[in-house]
């Protein structure tokens, strides 16, 4: 196995988040600071149908629709927990 390979493979992150939560602001850093590639949704500033779009996406995850609400793989987190995304970022690395 190539480790380009590895990457491909790897689960798809995706922070949803809110740009002026503290909370959303943290997991960001926490995945930064790890050096995970990831795709951040800031919701409040999408317009329109993306961000209805957006908000069916988070409702899919978390019905609640609160912030950050983040997918590593098959795991959804809602909030900041940092000791459940290392142990779900773990299971990818």
């Amino acid at each position: 196995m190539h480790s380009e390979d590895r990457v491909e493979n790897r689960p798809q992150v995706i922070l949803f988040a809110l740009s002026t939560c503290s909370h959303c602001k943290d997991v960001k850093k926490l995945l930064d600071g790890r050096q995970i590639e990831y795709r951040r949704i800031e919701v409040d500033l999408l317009e329109g149908d993306d961000r209805k779009k957006a908000i069916e996406q988070v409702k899919a995850y978390n019905s609640r629709v609160t912030f950050p609400t983040t997918v590593i793989g098959e795991t959804v987190i809602v909030g900041n927990k940092k000791g459940q995304i290392e142990k779900a970022l773990a299971k990818i690395e």
